[in-house]
């Protein structure tokens, strides 16, 4: 990625990603996007879940062709997730499950997880936009 583009990315990212919300109270919370440098895309040749980046907020999972970033973060009550051996996942806060593919099998959540957007630069690294 050279510069320029760079830089378009991170204003377009700054414009749309950053709100402030005022709660009547006097108190403002802000919501960010960042984009984290997944790595090479070569790290991702086999199907499975990848769960390198759980602390940041997600997995990536590779399913034949598709590479895709699911957020790690349960819907429920905002606990890590855990990434099962069969390829779904866990809230040990509070038992809720996922499918691979981020959909509730067993509640208390009700929303399924979110797929994050993804991007492949010119250098093969995948670059995931996670909310802040």
């Amino acid at each position: 990625m050279n510069r320029r583009r760079f830089l378009i990315l991170t204003a377009a990212a700054m414009a749309t990603g950053c709100h402030t919300l005022d709660d009547g109270k006097g108190s403002i919370a802000t919501h960010t996007e960042r984009m984290v440098d997944a790595g090479p895309v070569g790290n991702y040749a086999a199907d499975g879940v990848y769960n390198n980046f759980r602390d940041q907020g997600f997995f990536v999972i590779r399913k034949g062709e598709k590479l895709i970033a699911l957020s790690a973060i349960c819907t429920h009550r905002k606990c890590k997730l855990i990434a099962e051996p069969d390829r779904s996942f866990y809230c040990k806060c509070h038992g809720s499950t996922f499918d691979p593919a981020g959909h509730v099998t067993e509640g208390p959540a009700k929303r399924d997880l979110p797929l994050l957007p993804v991007f492949v630069n010119e250098k093969g690294q995948l670059l995931v936009t996670v909310g802040g």
